[in-house]
């Protein structure tokens, strides 16, 4: 049985995302790609990085690497140089190149679209997940916030 507040609290959480569409209907993710898993590793190269730098750099790296199999069986010394501009580069190459073979594993290749295994992918959160669940599959899990977010609203 759902109690009062819980109902209150669910109202108001739908009303706030009907106000975020009709102020903006044309909200999207602004990262370049094809593919889910494209798009997962984009948004892990999207950590302290602008979106316009990684659409700089996937280009190169999905034209060499264009599918997790391919990731997953990578140089990690080829993936560090093509993602170096993103900073925190080793790390980043890491978490793409471990969860690519876990999706090559374990998903078929492919990025599940359950939360809690997206979130068991190395450099793989919330927020990462929550992009991928979205614009990925259209699966709206929850509200994908982060700093530009909060500076626009001076949530700081």
């Amino acid at each position: 049985m759902v109690t009062q507040k819980k109902r209150g609290t669910k109202q108001r959480a739908l009303e706030i995302l009907l106000r975020l569409k009709r102020l903006y209907p044309d909200a999207t993710c602004s990262l370049n790609y094809e593919t889910p898993v494209q798009l997962l590793v984009a948004t892990i190269l999207s950590a302290q990085c602008t979106d316009e730098r990684v659409n700089q750099v996937t280009p190169a790296l999905f034209a060499r690497f264009p599918d997790a199999e391919s990731l997953a069986k990578a140089e990690i010394t080829e993936l560090e140089t093509l993602v170096r501009s993103t900073g925190f580069y080793r790390n980043k190459a890491r978490h793409i190149q471990a969860s690519c073979q876990l999706l090559a594993e374990k998903y078929g290749g492919q990025p599940p679209k359950l939360m809690e295994h997206l979130l068991e992918l190395p450099g793989v959160a919330r927020k990462t997940a929550n992009v991928v669940l979205a614009h990925g599959y259209g699966l709206n899990m929850g509200v994908t916030v982060d700093t530009h977010v909060c500076d626009s609203f001076n949530l700081k």
